[in-house]
């Protein structure tokens, strides 16, 4: 057997890099017993018919990662990617991104697009998100401002952009590569969102230290990956760190007394902005595990 990495998955067919070629594979039937499905970025072993040069996925590394949405493996950093303006900022859902990521233990680079747009509020924005302990970034594909940090960052890493439609992942990939040649769009004038241009999940080789990942924008993301609210309180890097002063050991930071994290918002040491996406996200798994 052979072995190799998914690089894109299209109709049920599994394309898989190897260190001669790009082998079209389908997968076997036992992982459907199993209840796994491949995903782009595993490891695999493949068997090529001799017949047409196709192959079959026999076999599924363990994978060191996973994210449910986009559905990828064995990725080592999420480059979330949201824009000042076009479609404007949203900073509750990219707190959601970061959740994610961190319930996955993963490298985060927060990236500020189109930030020449708004370089005011996109620098408050920066400092915002520096100050709570991330890597933070300003980018502009159309100026090229910010690329060459961007494209430091991805050596070493299969990284993954997700965000929004609209925001530049696309731009901003073919900005740190010109080969990738990858399809852009604009945002949609009625709705002020952006339109779909990447139609699937795509590995892409930058070069032999780094791939990455494109994936297609989506403007929602569920947190029925929480089986417990109390987790929700270690992926907020400032709540996690204040809240262990609180007085009691189980403070969920809503209506206990003696609470070290409220006071600090109100101290304005945790951004209120932030207090509240972790309010938000405490009720939407609460609603959820009711059904």
């Amino acid at each position: 057997m052979i072995e190799g990495i998914i690089v894109k998955g299209v109709g049920g067919f599994y394309y898989v890099k190897t260190e001669e070629d790009i082998i079209e594979c389908r997968a076997r039937g036992i992982f459907r017993e199993e209840n796994l499905t491949p995903l782009i970025g595993d490891k695999v072993l493949i068997r090529i018919s001799d017949e047409d040069n196709t192959g079959y996925i026999e076999k599924i590394q363990p994978r060191k990662s996973q994210l449910i949405r986009p559905p990828v493996a064995n990725v080592t950093q999420v480059i979330i990617v949201m824009s000042i303006k076009k479609p404007n900022i949203n900073p509750w859902l990219l707190d959601k991104f970061i959740v994610m990521a961190e319930r996955e233990n993963l490298n985060i680079l927060i990236c500020i697009n189109k930030i020449d747009l708004d370089p005011e509020k996109g620098q408050e924005l920066i400092d915002i998100y520096k100050d709570i302990g991330y890597n933070v970034i300003g980018t502009s594909a159309k100026e090229k401002i910010g690329i060459d940090k961007l494209r430091e960052n991805l050596k070493n890493n299969i990284s993954v952009f997700a965000g929004p439609s609209g925001v530049g992942k696309s731009s901003l990939l073919n900005a740190v590569n010109r080969d990738f040649k990858l399809k852009t769009g604009d945002v949609s004038a009625k709705t002020r969102r952006g339109k779909h241009t990447t139609r699937h999940v795509e590995l892409l080789e930058l070069d032999k230290t780094a791939y990455v990942l494109d994936t297609p924008g989506f403007g929602s993301l569920h947190l029925n990956f929480i089986e417990d609210v109390i987790e929700l309180r270690d992926y907020f890097l400032e709540i996690k760190r204040f809240g262990l002063n609180c007085k009691f050991i189980s403070c969920l930071h809503e209506n206990e007394p003696d609470c070290e994290v409220k006071r600090q918002v109100e101290l304005g040491n945790i951004q209120e902005s932030r207090y509240n996406s972790y309010l938000d996200f405490l009720q939407e798994i609460r609603k959820f595990r009711r059904y």
